[in-house]
């Protein structure tokens, strides 16, 4: 296939499977993309790891383009086609949706309760780190409980649809160290860092930029540590500073398929031998696309040729739930 029949699929895919049902404008302006030649000769020349439809068209959302029919999009990016290039080669899809700790939230209480201690947490790709305060949200889960944090949350509560046994927790965790690692991790306190984070944020979810914002105070109050830098190669350094008396607990979500194969099959390798190592217990949760772990046990549950765009919730390398890639839907399976 050409590079233009190539990227064509992916936005084809992406507007059929990512956004339908999710955002109606995302969905048209794919598939909008995806027939249209001299938009797809301008991503053509961006390496391949750029041309992903959510950087593209958080790069036109960064830049200012408003959010109308297609023409209008397709209009400000020939027009400003050198200053969107720049942004795709100078920025990375880093959401940072603080609603994925919904669907985290019951793995991470029942490690903390069947340890008898408090967490210690470390997130692959962790962005500007608001994935790392599970325990400052408030929660309602559809059916479920409603939880919060003593003192009540600043975040609007993260709702949740739920389907099957889940364990939910009567009480949030209390987490005594939170550290994550990204490759150029964004500062809460930039405000070009936390506009290019809303700006990742899809058109129709003004909830969800609400819910950025006051995640984006909620970690500046009281700043994660975060390294920068490669996670094969920063991982173990960092697990070495984690609190002797925690229980340690590595996650990601939605960040291994910016891995090549070989950097997945070195991480799940390392994984697998810390969650087995007698030395130090470590926790592992993966919350990624379909296939990203391909060779782990029960990684492959769901049907290949299933295209529902859910997301596999992962417990030390088994399967555990089927979830909505920003965190608003949970079954457990």
């Amino acid at each position: 296939m050409t590079t233009a029949a190539v990227t064509a699929e992916r936005y084809r895919r992406f507007a059929e499977v990512e956004a339908r049902g999710y955002s109606p404008r995302y969905e048209a302006w794919c598939l909008a993309i995806s027939t249209d030649g001299e938009i797809l000769e301008f991503l053509g020349t961006l390496p391949a790891p750029r041309r992903q439809p959510n950087l593209f068209l958080g790069a036109a959302r960064f830049l200012g383009v408003q959010i109308g029919d297609y023409e209008g999009f397709r209009s400000f990016v020939l027009d400003r086609s050198y200053d969107v290039r720049q942004v795709m080669l100078q920025r990375s899809t880093q959401t940072n949706e603080a609603g994925r700790c919904a669907v985290l939230l019951p793995s991470l209480a029942s490690i903390s309760a069947e340890e008898g201690r408090s967490l210690a947490l470390i997130e692959v790709g962790a962005s500007a780190g608001a994935c790392l305060y599970p325990d400052r949200y408030a929660y309602v889960y559809s059916p479920g409980p409603a939880l919060q944090p003593p003192g009540g949350s600043a975040v609007p509560a993260i709702e949740c649809s739920v389907s099957g046994d889940v364990p939910f927790p009567a009480t949030l965790p209390r987490v005594l160290w939170r550290a994550g690692i990204d490759l150029n991790p964004l500062d809460a306190g930039n405000d070009d860092d936390a506009r290019w984070l809303e700006a990742l944020v899809w058109p129709e979810h003004s909830a969800r930029v609400e819910r950025l914002r006051a995640a984006l105070d909620v970690v500046r109050a009281d700043p994660p540590l975060l390294v920068r830098g490669d996670l094969n190669e920063q991982l173990l350094p960092l697990l070495a500073q984690a609190p002797p008396d925690a229980a340690v607990v590595v996650f990601h979500s939605a960040v291994l398929a910016y891995l090549d194969e070989p950097g997945r099959n070195r991480f799940r390798a390392t994984m697998l031998d810390l969650v087995r190592d007698s030395g130090r217990a470590v926790h592992w949760l993966s919350h990624e696309g379909h296939g990203t772990l391909a060779g782990v046990s029960g990684a492959l549950v769901k049907d290949p040729q299933e295209r529902d765009g859910r997301f596999l919730l992962q417990y030390n390398g088994q399967a555990i739930a089927r979830t909505g890639a920003h965190g608003q839907s949970i079954e457990w399976l």
